[in-house]
């Protein structure tokens, strides 16, 4: 009987969320939780979805890109969504809304939209009923996430959209852990190995 294991099979985490644990080296990415849009033997893609850009709102960016909003009161935050490509856009949705251009479906409840239309949309309230605007990204390379994963840099949990767009930023990093159990007051950033 052979017992070996296969090495090109791997856990698929997209549609995953990453939450940083405390001893996280990388101070951009302490106490963040990281919705993952792919992940594959080739790397991983994420979103950072509890940092806002301090200072910085949608309507700055509609102004940016010469985007008349349907109404003023367009101020929805925008969110640091990883330290790559910090001037590139990504809106983060349900799934309801699609784009004609450009949609990736990540499992049953989200969507990511990396097209100007879904802001014109958004703007003249056409978008989609929940969204994170973000900029940036976080990426990692063939087993680099895995790795960070076995040496206790990350946990593992569900996305829902309750966490990731109805939750405060301030709060999302301890309802993630929450949401596995985890009591964020009792979490050391040490960890063993059995």
């Amino acid at each position: 009987m052979d017992t070996t294991q296969d090495t090109d099979t791997q856990m698929d985490l997209t549609g995953q969320l990453l939450i940083a644990m405390p001893g996280m080296s990388d101070p951009r990415f302490a106490h963040s939780v990281v919705f993952l849009c792919a992940h594959s033997s080739d790397g991983a893609m994420g979103l950072i979805v509890n940092k806002a850009i301090d200072g910085v709102n949608l309507s700055d960016l509609f102004d940016q890109l010469s985007i008349e909003p349907k109404s003023p009161e367009a101020t929805s935050t925008l969110h640091f969504g990883g330290p790559v490509e910090t001037g590139r856009g990504f809106v983060l949705h349900s799934p309801e809304y699609k784009s004609d251009l450009s949609n990736l479906q990540v499992g049953a409840t989200f969507a990511l939209t990396t097209t100007q239309d879904i802001l014109d949309d958004i703007a003249q309230d056409l978008g989609p009923h929940k969204a994170l605007t973000l900029l940036g990204y976080s990426g990692w390379g063939p087993g680099q996430l895995e790795n960070e994963i076995g040496d206790n840099g990350w946990l593992i949990a569900d996305a829902t959209d309750q966490i990731v767009f109805d939750t405060s930023n301030s709060a999302k990093w301890a309802e993630a852990l929450k949401s596995i159990g985890v009591d964020p007051l009792t979490l050391s950033s040490a960890a063993g190995h059995a």
